[in-house]
């Protein structure tokens, strides 16, 4: 017996600035910047590859070639007294083509 497809669910549509939140600017980030031509940004956990790259082409005005995201998991703290976490987060690691590059300073 087969089972009928459900529809696909609506999809939340975010704007470029809701999808890329900011950009990642660490000892490693700059290094894969300036050698592999590779900057990474902290984006909406909702967004989709496809829509990241759309945003980060609008925003910075550049050629994007691929696009890795990475779910990072939140880790426990100690706040005072009492344990907590900090919050789970998207990030995105973006490869431009050679003739782009985005300034960040």
């Amino acid at each position: 017996m087969k089972m009928a497809k459900q529809p696909p669910k609506s999809k939340i549509v975010l704007t470029p600035h809701q999808v890329v939140l900011r950009t990642l600017v660490t000892e490693k980030g700059v290094h894969k910047a300036t050698r592999h031509n590779r900057y990474a940004f902290e984006v909406n956990p909702l967004a989709d590859k496809t829509e990241i790259k759309a945003a980060i082409e609008e925003l910075f005005n550049v050629k994007v070639v691929a696009v890795a995201t990475q779910n990072r998991q939140g880790k426990s703290r100690r706040y005072k007294q009492k344990l907590g976490v900090t919050k789970s987060w998207k990030k995105a690691i973006v490869k431009l083509s050679d003739e782009h590059k985005i300034d960040f300073f």
